[in-house]
């Protein structure tokens, strides 16, 4: 790659979804399909808690940050891969590349936060019932949103400044569907080190620190109910953390998956497909783990389905 300085268009390749020409049409209907329901089940997630005034309670709040959090996510991946597959190109620009990764992490990283603020939400509602309305105050969960998105922002430009101090020799094939920072520096020409430090760090941060934050409070949660003295008690409180616990599972379920895969794989097409599935699945799937599984989401969905017609 030619010196930054240069007046040159920078390209990278990126991994072509397939090469069977055969199956090129499957695939674009399949991630098309995914992104659809993706948009669509999250919308009705934001449209369902802004339309309920029962919903509007810190635990829905972060929830409807969380459906717009995984629209954007999954905005910033595919409608990229539908346009590779469609034109047959899987190229992408310097800069295009840049502004990719640098979107992948601030949504990735405040998934994690939200996820983690969600936990410590539960444990608030469950352990301190009687302090919920004055801790879990608006004042504290707009502070909560607004340091997470601050910290994911500051995380992402870090890595994208130290990116943009790397060169690049001939290799500019990226071994992913999307461009993503790790693969990136694997490809770069000049020392990592400083980068690789960095990815280290944000992992402990992003992923270790939340992690331990929502073990931390289910066990003060788990604790908290087994000391409740009615089986009906118990299982109320458990079910309003039903549908967290599934979403913190399958999020991390494939975190830990593109971990494991990258570790014990040498294939590189297996490592894209498992990176792929862990910014796709666990967005596409939240909008059915919370309609199914929360009986006061189902209820506002039902009410917001049924005057659709009406507003059409």
């Amino acid at each position: 790659m030619e010196p930054r300085n240069e007046t040159v268009i920078i390209e990278f390749l990126l991994m072509e979804v397939t090469d069977n020409p055969e199956l090129q049409s499957l695939i674009f209907i399949l991630f098309l399909f995914m992104y659809l329901v993706t948009v669509l089940g999250n919308l009705l997630i934001i449209l369902a808690v802004i339309s309920d005034s029962h919903l509007h309670i810190p635990m829905y709040f972060f929830l409807f940050i969380l459906s717009f959090t995984d629209i954007c996510l999954s905005t910033t991946t595919i409608p990229k891969i539908l346009v590779n597959i469609h034109t047959q190109n899987q190229s992408i620009t310097y800069a295009g590349c840049l502004t990719q990764i640098c979107f992948v992490m601030v949504f990735a990283s405040l998934d994690s936060c939200i996820l983690s603020v969600m936990a410590y939400d539960r444990y608030v509602a469950i352990c301190h019932p009687l302090r919920y309305t004055v801790i879990m105050n608006s004042h504290l969960c707009g502070l909560l949103i607004l340091l997470s998105l601050f910290i994911s922002i500051v995380d992402a430009l870090i890595h994208n400044l130290m990116v943009l101090h790397l060169s690049f020799c001939t290799e500019l094939e990226i071994p992913l569907f999307f461009c993503e920072v790790i693969q990136v520096i694997k490809i770069a020409c000049s020392d990592t080190l400083i980068n690789n430090i960095l990815i280290y760090f944000a992992t402990s941060i992003f992923g270790g620190i939340p992690l331990c934050g929502i073990i931390f409070s289910y066990t003060q949660v788990v604790s908290s109910v087994l000391r409740m003295p009615s089986a009906g008690t118990k299982y109320k409180a458990f079910s309003t953390c039903g549908s967290h616990l599934s979403v913190v599972s399958l999020f991390y379920g494939t975190a830990f998956g593109v971990y494991i895969s990258s570790a014990l794989t040498s294939s590189s097409r297996n490592t894209a497909v498992v990176s792929m599935m862990y910014t796709v699945v666990p967005q596409m799937m939240n909008p059915f783990i919370y309609s199914l599984r929360n009986r006061d989401m189902k209820g506002a969905l039902r009410k917001l389905i049924s005057r659709m017609p009406s507003l059409l």
